[in-house]
């Protein structure tokens, strides 16, 4: 489906869905952002089930929610202090709850780069599928905006347009790029100098990759696991219907070339993880001493030399390793079977 179609079928479903609930009438930001968060799942649930999706899926929404407001917790009270004595607690509310949304919308939409070659892992262009998701989502909010002031809601359960240049932030600041020089991936909008990123940006871009900081090397390694399967989804039948033994007599091109996909992730899994640990001091640099200080002992504990190593140790990176051996580093089989 091209984006001027997913754009109007947005348009078509929130007419829909304003039909359906054009008695609703929200008491709270709350409620309001409630229905939104709704309205991305439902778009979200589309995605998984149209792109075959295994990495960006609920678990990974609710992953990254959880995440992000583990990170709030840390940093709410050295912030809120920064904000002054006129900072209210309904202000305090109302970030967290974009937090939230944030978390659950930052990847409603997935575009791939169409594939011209078969046998090749598919692939997305940065920032593509976070612009659609953040356009997709904002024409909502307005639609909900128009619809609450025609019954002459109170506007503090309106969208505002700092609101809206949260959101907009956040979702583009989960914009990651490959770097080559450390063959990881970053989001350079942690590195904007020139750049003033919400506390919402900031964090949901740290929870959206900050599975092995936060959660440790079997929840890194399952994530690799599960983008390679969703990179990669020509490889699931073949591994499904063919043992791999049979596969190398029989078409031992295919063979060699689902091994050094999953060599090229396996060694990523590396050099990822090490670009994790140079390049976290330096995205939460712009916060207090204090909050880094809880940030890196308590809630990224698991990002330091010690996990690395540990990384380097297991994972599977030798030239000759088998396609056998990768798999079952993977755990594909038993991902797949899961699904």
């Amino acid at each position: 489906m091209c984006i001027d179609e997913r754009l109007n079928q947005n348009n078509r479903q929130f007419q829909e869905d304003s039909e359906e609930n054009s008695a609703w009438l929200p008491s709270t930001f709350a409620e309001v952002v409630a229905r939104v968060k709704n309205f991305t799942l439902g778009e979200f649930d589309r995605e998984i089930v149209e792109n075959q999706l295994y990495y960006h899926t609920r678990e990974h929404l609710n992953n990254v929610e959880r995440r992000a407001n583990a990170i709030f917790q840390v940093i709410r009270p050295y912030w809120q202090a920064s904000l002054g004595n006129e900072v209210t607690p309904e202000y305090i509310t109302r970030t967290n709850l974009l937090l939230e949304l944030c978390a659950v919308a930052h990847d409603m939409i997935q575009i791939f780069v169409p594939q011209t070659q078969p046998h090749t892992s598919r692939r997305r262009e940065p920032g593509v599928s976070e612009n659609l998701t953040f356009e997709k989502l904002l024409n909502y909010i307005k639609g909900v905006n128009q619809q609450l002031k025609e019954h002459c809601i109170d506007n503090s359960v309106l969208f505002t347009d700092a609101d809206i240049s949260i959101i907009q932030d956040a979702i583009e600041a989960t914009i990651c790029i490959y770097d080559p020089s450390d063959q990881g991936i970053y989001q350079p909008a942690l590195y904007a100098q020139t750049r003033d990123l919400s506390i919402v940006a900031c964090i949901i871009a740290l929870a959206d990759i900050g599975s092995l900081g936060i959660d440790g090397i079997d929840a890194y390694n399952q994530e690799g696991s599960l983008l390679f399967l969703e990179e990669n989804p020509d490889v699931i039948p073949v591994i499904f219907n063919q043992t791999t033994a049979t596969l190398a007599v029989e078409n031992p091109e295919l063979y060699e070339n689902i091994r050094q996909r999953l060599l090229k992730r396996a060694r990523f899994q590396v050099t990822f993880a090490k670009s994790r640990l140079i390049r976290y001091p330096q995205e939460i640099a712009s916060l207090t001493k204090e909050a880094i200080a809880i940030l890196t002992c308590e809630t990224f504990q698991h990002l330091n030399p010690q996990t690395i190593q540990e990384i380097e140790l297991t994972t599977p990176t030798d030239e000759d390793t088998s396609l056998e051996d990768l798999i079952e580093f993977f755990q594909l089989e038993l991902v797949m079977g899961n699904d």
